[in-house]
């Protein structure tokens, strides 16, 4: 009996394995076999077993993994039992990704590399100044005022630090009382190497000896703890790192030392000074830990830097607003506004959420979302978003978006999850660290049995502390936080210019893109149709007037953009709208329907043939001189009679042609596909640098063409706004959606431009390609340092050089690796995009 089922939380071949042993132990199962790719375990088993049974194997085992049935939906979230310690969500994620996606509901240790959780930031997070009762802790207002109980004044509450800040704390608390007690034990050691040592004329060895037992107890079992539980933990659950070699190293040098001051007689005379006494190293077990806590702690500190892009877009979320009720004004906190509510917006306030002005006009500082630096004019019926800045006038608006519905709110989430995703260079960094630890300890063992062989006397001595530098100084975890710092700066980063990156995999592929297929209307032009001409064949008989009229009341049904510039021309001209029945809209071709008991149609040259409304040369001349201009123009027939025609005019984004030019110069081929015409396409190609283009597609003819070009080998990109654009976005290697365009436009795509223009893309092109650099920049250091370092620690240049490392400096050096590694990635923060 075989059964196939899936397999969450998987990210490595440890993990494959690790899931494998697992359900192999589960009764009358005879055979495992886990594909990490596919995310599926395929089961033989003697008898039907129930699949709460593997559920509950593997989460008896810790819970990293969960299985399920193929197709059955899945939550990856821990459900949030108890509130999480800090302010925020309570989301917490490792910062290595060692399970992929999956977060945890408070903070602690990630079960797979021991690491610190960090705590996702979130607007949440974000709450108005709230005031409480010293009396009554448990009374708390959302404004000053007394107490309902003892009539005190309230007093504002202090900030609660967050789980990232209690972290950093707690470890400068350790840090300091390691230094304490480990600075004294230094010095004991280090007066060894002065000639007739003073501190022997006080007390002699032996007890000087015990005197750095008891002063490395509170280092050991206090300070540095954690790495040892870590170490635990990991060689128990098979998932070594960086603190199974702490552990294993710094645990050999103390308990080395303690058995030597216990039971000195066990020990070899080599290991022992000419008085008897054994050479103990609780300086450098004490040393190695403090340092080891020193880098721990800087790395948090540089850590909490990389998801600052975030952190500044939350200080973009405001936490009161001015409701207008009645036509009184009310300052309310953010939390409080529903849909519908009118809001005021005074000069220099941020604006509270997603909206549409109803009353006034002013300028919008829109930087800190889209990038650009000049403020946007707003007037009536524009739309504005939560966290920009109003310029010098006040204005009214109406809530359309709240709460995790606003632009910030999805940026801030995008950004969140994408930090969170996998970038497919990992798995190099992946593959090398299932091998590390492992081979690690045996170069360990290995170069404690050469110099004990091999070495000089004391051979026993040398080969102990060579082994002990080899585990200290190794550090997978600059091999882990290579890419995944470097994708959450960047990704941060492109946030902030208006690039919101959808997973750490789009922006790797972007930097390999060499065509780019691009949409015209709302990608190159501005996605702002404007009716520039009514015309009408059949003058006598149908006028300008009546076309208009027609075609208006057959768009009311439509919420094409083409459409809405016609009524909105026709409600501006005054002309009555009729009702429009039996409505169809025609993908890539019009719309049809029965307007004032008359059958019309509007459309391309394309429906007219294909209901056989004839259009005559003289008819088809007219038109082409607007095609000729880039407008684009519909036909309009009352049954099988052609009688008008509409033209519709979309300027050419400012940005497009020198955007397209710099794609151009990047190496880029530039292609448009347009379901208009072919003369209107030549005309806007032929503006912008002559570049490619295919006319009078529909939205089948555009994926077919994508899937014709990967087919020859080309890594493609598709940009576009539009329904009609979303199977093409989603079968291109990067998908790039502009994000003025429809939300099914922005589902099927990879990268949202938030400003939605050409030049964006040059930003995301910048940024894949600093990214990728930075990527491996990160992982050329830490191979190298590893590669390098190991080999020093077991002491290749001895024999040449006469150098040898001290463990003391083999934990500087794996300290500052990992810090090494995360401020590299910081520098992507200065990039120019």
């Amino acid at each position: 009996m075989v059964h196939t089922y899936h397999i969450h939380g998987m990210s490595c071949n440890g993990c494959r394995k690790h899931v494998e042993d697992t359900l192999s132990k589960v009764k009358n199962v005879s055979n495992v076999t886990v594909d990490l790719e596919a995310a599926e375990a395929t089961v033989e088993m003697t008898s039907h077993i129930p699949i709460e049974v593997f559920q509950e194997a593997l989460k008896a085992d810790g819970g990293r993994y969960s299985i399920h049935m193929p197709g059955e939906k899945q939550e990856h979230k821990l459900k949030k039992e108890t509130p999480a310690k800090g302010q925020g969500t309570g989301v917490f994620y490792c910062p290595m990704h060692c399970e992929g996606d999956k977060t945890y509901d408070k903070a602690g240790d990630c079960p797979v590399c021991g690491m610190d959780l960090v705590e996702e930031q979130n607007l949440t997070a974000v709450s108005a100044q709230q005031w409480t009762c010293p009396m009554h802790p448990e009374v708390v207002k959302d404004e000053e005022g007394a107490c309902p109980r003892c009539g005190m004044d309230l007093v504002p509450m202090k900030p609660q630090l967050s789980a990232e800040e209690q972290t950093y704390k707690k470890l400068l608390k350790k840090f300091w009382l390691a230094v304490a007690f480990t600075l004294p034990i230094f010095i004991i050691a280090m007066s060894d190497m002065l000639a007739n040592n003073p501190l022997y004329n006080i007390i002699n060895q032996k007890y000087w000896n015990w005197v750095q037992f008891v002063l490395s107890l509170p280092v050991v079992f206090y300070a540095a703890w954690m790495f040892f539980e870590r170490a635990y933990k990991s060689i128990k659950t098979w998932n070594l790192n960086m603190f199974t070699l702490i552990g294993i190293g710094a645990g050999v040098a103390w308990i080395f030392s303690v058995v030597g001051l216990l039971i000195p007689d066990l020990f070899p005379q080599q290991f022992k000074s000419e008085s008897g006494v054994v050479h103990v190293y609780f300086e450098a077990a004490t040393v190695i830990l403090t340092l080891v806590l020193l880098g721990q702690l800087l790395e948090a500190k540089a850590h909490s830097k990389t998801n600052s892009a975030v952190k500044e877009l939350l200080k973009l979320a405001p936490n009161k607003a001015v409701k207008v009720v009645d036509g009184e004004e009310k300052e309310v906190s953010i939390d409080k506004i529903v849909l519908g509510d009118l809001l005021k917006v005074k000069p220099g306030d941020k604006i509270p959420v997603d909206g549409e002005i109803v009353e006034g006009e002013s300028s919008v500082d829109e930087s800190m979302i889209t990038g650009e630096p000049i403020p946007v004019n707003k007037v009536k019926g524009d739309k504005v978003s939560s966290g920009t800045i109003n310029g010098n006038q006040v204005f009214v608006m109406k809530a359309e978006k709240v709460g995790n519905d606003t632009l910030l709110s999805q940026i801030v989430q995008m950004v969140n999850d994408a930090s969170r995703s996998r970038a497919p260079i990992q798995k190099l960094a992946d593959r090398i660290s299932a091998y590390f630890v492992p081979i690690v300890v045996l170069v360990s063992v290995i170069t404690f049995i050469v110099w004990v062989v091999w070495g000089p006397q004391p051979a026993y001595v040398y080969a102990l502390i060579n082994a002990i530098a080899v585990l200290i100084i190794a550090c997978p975890c600059a091999l882990g936080l290579a890419t995944p710092m470097s994708v959450m700066v960047g990704v941060g980063k492109g946030a902030q210019n208006g690039v919101l990156i959808k997973n750490a995999e789009a922006l790797e592929t972007m930097g390999k893109v060499n065509t780019i297929i691009v949409d015209k209307t709302g990608t190159i032009t501005e996605g702002k149709p404007t009716v520039e001409k009514i015309g009408a064949f059949d003058k006598e008989n149908v006028t300008a007037e009546k076309v208009m009229k027609l075609a208006a009341s057959l768009n009311s049904n439509s919420g094409h953009p083409l459409a809405e510039a016609i009524v909105k021309y026709a409600k501006e001209k005054n002309i009555k709208v009729l009702q429009a029945g039996k409505f169809e809209s025609l993908t890539g071709k019009g719309v049809s329907g029965v307007v004032d008991g008359l059958e019309v149609f509007l459309g391309n040259k394309k429906l007219m043939d294909e209901i056989g409304a004839k259009v005559s040369p003289e008819m088809q001349e007219e038109v082409q001189n607007f095609q000729e201009q880039g407008k684009t123009v519909s036909y309009l027939a009352v049954g099988k009679a052609v009688n008008g025609y509409v033209v519709i005019g979309d300027k050419i984004k400012a940005t497009s042609a020198k955007a397209i030019e710099e794609l151009q110069d990047l190496g880029m081929e530039i292609v448009m596909l347009t379901g208009d015409n072919e003369t209107t396409a030549q005309a806007v190609a032929s503006e912008l640098n002559g570049i490619g283009f295919k006319a009078g597609l529909m939205p089948e003819d555009k994926l077919k063409e994508v899937e014709r070009l990967q087919a020859e080998g080309r890594v493609v990109a598709v940009a576009g706004d539009g329904i009609n654009d979303a199977p093409a976005l989603a079968k291109s290697d990067v998908g790039i959606a502009m994000g003025t365009g429809t939300d099914v436009a922005i589902e099927s795509a990879m990268i949202t431009l938030v400003k939605g223009d050409l030049q964006s893309i040059v930003k995301a092109k910048h940024l894949s390609d600093a990214v990728m650099k930075n990527i491996k920049q990160n992982l050329f250091f830490a191979l190298v340092y590893n590669t390098v370092g190991v080999p020093v620690a077991a002491g290749v240049l001895y024999p040449f050089f006469g150098i040898l490392l001290s463990p003391m400096l083999a934990a500087l050096a794996m300290s500052f690796s990992s810090v090494s590694v995360i401020a590299n990635a910081l520098r992507l923060r200065k990039t120019s995009v």
